[in-house]
């Protein structure tokens, strides 16, 4: 079961109840709903994905675990169907009534959205420990500091769209769920005595209500290419975004991450090649002086790497893309004092007490008010009464507990500036 290693960590080796078995049929699907449904208290829940390897964020495991049931891994693949997602709301259904544990919530529920499967009521237990303040979040050290254990980690980046799956990735796999009851509770013992229950649920609450709201489709996506910096003219800026687009329709439909099909950093290189104002075309010689595309992996696409460069030779300069997008809502904040004092100064009022009022709270920033939406209320501010200061706090999706400590803070600070 554990060991005790040299630097006297207890590390937890294997489930106290052993590996189970994959569950990657309907029988077995209907044997854990009974077995889950008939469980006691919370269900642990989590996922792989293969991130890294896949051009997909599915989820290519699902862990769950409940006192009185066990664990079960599910298998989503074989549960596919003519390029559909897996469909588990019926098991989303009979767990409707209990509550749901994850850590890092966010990471994994669009996954689980993806095959309907869904809480009504979750308890995070990273988001828990955000909100007492706690240095450090990670699933390994919260355990460790709960209960003197160490969880492996060495399977975190594994490729889990391979088949069959290794066992010593399935005891990784369930170990990640063994305690996450345990944790919970843990962590909820903490929340009451600080005061701060009440923050965590509407915090829950509103993952649970966001959960199957897909985000919003990036504009230009290709501009967050690793290396882009180094790419000045709007002609390179074309290449790069010529480049990206060939590359990712290659890669979704070999459902392999883009990464795996061409580097980043060849992209960007090609690209870079293209500073000159006065280079309009890249071509062959330019392809051969980045090593990447000689690979063996993009050297099978070398005609349409070759196209790409084709296509923005070919482009007029008002079809070239901006040197910087427009920003959608305020512009960084470095840049208030030239575009707009007034609110220049509100920042400098209200963000230093912001950071003040977390500190004295023991919360991170982040966790009392996001930072797009502090910039959004100041950029343009409503009437300075507290109906109007709550109203747009609200509209940008800041819960109840937060206006409740926000609007005198920032109404003081304002009437007083």
């Amino acid at each position: 079961m554990t060991e005790q290693p040299a630097d006297d960590l207890v590390v937890l080796e294997t489930p106290a109840d052993g590996v189970p078995d994959v569950t990657d049929n309907p029988e077995g699907l209907a044997a854990a709903t009974a077995a889950l449904v008939a469980g006691t208290g919370p269900v642990g829940i989590d996922t792989e994905r293969a991130q890294g390897f896949r051009y997909s964020a599915r989820a290519y495991l699902i862990q769950l675990r409940r006192a009185g049931a066990g664990t079960f891994l599910l298998d989503p693949i074989p549960f596919t169907s003519e390029d559909q997602p897996a469909d588990f709301s019926d098991l989303a259904d009979a767990l409707a009534d209990a509550e749901w544990v994850l850590h890092a919530a966010t990471q994994d529920l669009p996954c689980l959205a993806e095959v309907k499967l869904l809480p009504r009521r979750l308890f995070d237990t990273e988001l828990a420990a955000r909100l007492l303040g706690m240095p450090r979040v990670a699933l390994g050290t919260l355990i460790e500091e709960a209960f003197g254990l160490t969880l492996r980690k060495e399977h975190s980046a594994a490729d889990w769209s391979r088949r069959p799956l290794p066992q010593e990735w399935l005891n990784y796999a369930a170990l990640d769920v063994e305690l996450l009851a345990e944790l919970r509770d843990w962590l909820d013992d903490r929340l009451q005595a600080a005061g701060k229950a009440e923050w965590a649920a509407q915090e829950f609450a509103h993952l649970v209500e966001r959960a199957g709201v897909p985000a919003p489709a990036r504009t230009d996506p290709w501009r967050r290419t690793s290396g882009l910096h180094a790419v000045r003219t709007p002609r390179a800026l074309a290449v790069v975004r010529e480049l990206w687009q060939v590359r990712d329709q290659l890669a979704s439909s070999m459902d392999r991450a883009p990464g795996k099909v061409l580097p980043d950093r060849a992209i960007s290189a090609l690209a870079a090649r293209a500073n000159p104002a006065e280079v309009r075309r890249l071509g062959p010689a330019d392809l051969a002086a980045v090593p990447e595309f000689a690979w063996r992996s993009p050297s099978r696409y070398r005609a349409r790497w070759l196209a790409a460069l084709d296509r923005v030779a070919a482009l007029t300069r008002e079809q070239l893309p901006a040197r910087q997008l427009a920003p959608d809502g305020p512009p960084p904040t470095r840049t208030w004092e030239m575009r707009n004092p007034e609110a220049a100064a509100r920042w400098d009022a209200v963000r230093p007490a912001v950071v003040e009022r977390a500190q004295q709270l023991d919360l991170p920033v982040e966790n009392l008010i996001s930072p797009d939406a502090l910039r959004r209320l100041l950029w343009e501010p409503p009437e300075l009464t507290a109906e109007d200061v709550d109203a747009a706090l609200a509209a940008e999706l800041v819960r109840p507990w937060q206006r409740e400590l926000l609007v005198p803070l920032i109404l003081e600070r304002l009437t007083a500036s």
